[in-house]
């Protein structure tokens, strides 16, 4: 049977990319666990437990009742789920007549009464859809946005061996370093992703960019003995465009199947054209020239790196061939480059998750519906042309609505409804008044009481890098502005605001 094109992406409920089933709703002839086992299921004929057959997979009791059995599972890297595999396998006269997924955005280590509880949005990635016995049975997702767990439902009980569910990883860098300092682009649970090599007889190419060292040498990239004049490479499409200044190189468990020599080379794909370019062997320039390896060594380099560029794709050769367990590829993003990876995770963001984020860069609803599902865009640049459209598409009730979110200048406490990001930005904004005196403070209140009586909405100003005597002397000046000019010009201000935020929020 062919495969679906999705099954050659990464599974993201991988146990090497340490996904976990974190509940079930009954489990009582095979436990919930076995549903991530990374070998194909097994079958003993004459295996038993005190409960029943002994089935390599996930079997709930038969339901006598109204209702349906689950399992969740909790995802080894967010991602965007472009298809899944229920794999029905030795299951004949005991699988599930029909399945959905759902899906939903929350923090890895949510617990599973926060999973269960109402406030949890759960998506429906698949809808309820037949299942054959003894099967894999793949299913593509249209789906557009990040999940951390998905729910597998089965109708109404029955038994399930392996679930597979392939996508392209979307981590949270707001939790996981903010991409700044040395980042791991070859990384899988950092975004990089093995596109194709020449070979993997023995072991699986995706196996070189798992966390930790490898647990055997099957858990490594391996090639077949090569005959004549040949050798073997792998493509890695890195995390994040970068300028390379570390690699590790690791054949660990590889001793009498090590390759002989490597070399890496790397090209920029960014940009128009960027996919021919990959195929276009002048375009690939050399990071690490032919080196010798080692047995069951990992290898480090760095002064040996030369001087390449930024690049988004890596391809390790090794020659003539061999296996390789694992490969890192450490680079220091620059600020273009971490807020690609900030514009990444804010184009796959669900919609309720997306708004919760525009709202704390702006407080008009309408503007925040229309960048919200004006997504995914294509660069930093084409969000805030977006922003700057839509803002000029807004109307005066739109630009009350957005400064009512604000605090005023020099006050403490938040605004009504205004979240914890917004909350710490405002704070961070108006660091110009955080050390003022009392009589400027005293100063400040009554100009914030005299702009409020003349124009009826608070005094609005890009604080940002402004000190406490300039906010004053622009409040003085604006007081002479008619009302219908500082309307606009206020718009302004809090347009300036907005697009700030707007960097901020994808700066990851």
């Amino acid at each position: 049977m062919t495969q679906p094109p999705f099954t050659e992406l990464l599974d993201l409920a991988s146990l090497r990319l340490r996904a976990s089933v974190v509940a079930a709703s009954d489990d009582f002839f095979a436990e919930k666990e076995n549903l991530l086992k990374p070998a194909e299921a097994v079958f003993l004929p004459h295996e038993y437990t005190d409960r029943g057959k002994w089935m390599d997979g996930w079997e709930s009791r038969r339901k006598r009742v109204e209702g349906h059995d689950w399992a969740i599972v909790r995802l080894g890297v967010p991602g965007v789920i472009r298809g899944v595999v229920v794999d029905t396998a030795f299951f004949r006269g005991n699988y599930p007549s029909h399945c959905s997924i759902e899906a939903c955005a929350a923090p890895l280590d949510a617990r599973p009464e926060t999973l269960d509880d109402p406030a949890t949005e759960w998506i429906e990635v698949l809808p309820k859809s037949p299942l054959q016995g003894d099967s894999k049975n793949p299913f593509a997702v249209d789906m557009p946005y990040a999940f951390t767990h998905v729910r597998l439902n089965i109708f109404p009980d029955g038994g399930v061996a392996r679930l597979r569910v392939y996508g392209e990883a979307a981590p949270d860098w707001g939790r996981n370093g903010h991409a700044r300092g040395e980042v791991d682009v070859a990384a899988a649970e950092n975004g990089a992703h093995v596109v194709t090599c020449s070979d993997m007889f023995f072991g699986e190419r995706r196996n070189l960019i798992m966390p930790d060292r490898a647990l055997n040498m099957g858990d490594g990239w391996e090639t077949r003995r090569s005959r004549g004049p040949h050798h073997d490479w792998a493509l890695v499409q890195l995390a994040a465009r970068a300028t390379l200044t570390r690699l590790v190189i690791d054949t660990h468990h590889f001793k009498g199947n090590y390759p002989d020599t490597c070399r890496v080379l790397v090209c920029d794909a960014a940009g128009e054209g960027g996919e021919a370019r990959l195929s276009d062997e002048g375009a690939w320039r050399e990071l690490l020239p032919r080196t010798k390896l080692q047995a069951d060594t990992r290898h480090w380099f760095e002064g040996e790196l030369a001087a390449a560029g930024e690049a988004t794709h890596l391809r390790l050769e090794v020659f003539p061939d061999g296996g390789v367990s694992r490969l890192r590829a450490f680079a220091t993003l620059s600020p273009d480059g971490r807020q690609a990876l900030g514009l990444a995770r804010f184009n796959t963001l669900t919609p309720t998750a997306a708004e919760a984020a525009l709202r704390a860069c702006c407080g008009s609803a309408r503007w925040n519906e229309w960048m919200r599902d004006g997504r995914p865009y294509a660069s930093v640049a084409a969000l805030l042309a977006a922003a700057d459209a839509t803002w000029s598409w807004t109307s005066a009730d739109d630009w009350h609505e957005a400064f009512a979110a604000h605090p005023r200048i020099g006050e403490r406490k938040a605004a009504a409804g205004q979240g914890a990001t917004a909350k710490a930005w405002s704070a961070a904004e108006q660091a110009g008044t955080r050390d003022a005196s009392d009589a400027k403070r005293a100063e400040l209140a009554e100009i914030n009481r005299a702009y409020e009586a003349r124009f009826g909405f608070i005094y609005i100003v890009c604080a940002t890098g402004r000190s406490l005597d300039e906010m004053l002397d622009l409040a003085r000046a604006r007081m002479t502005n008619d009302p219908a000019a500082e309307l606009r010009v206020a718009a302004a201000e809090q347009h300036r605001i907005t697009r700030l935020r707007l960097e901020k929020l994808l700066e990851p």
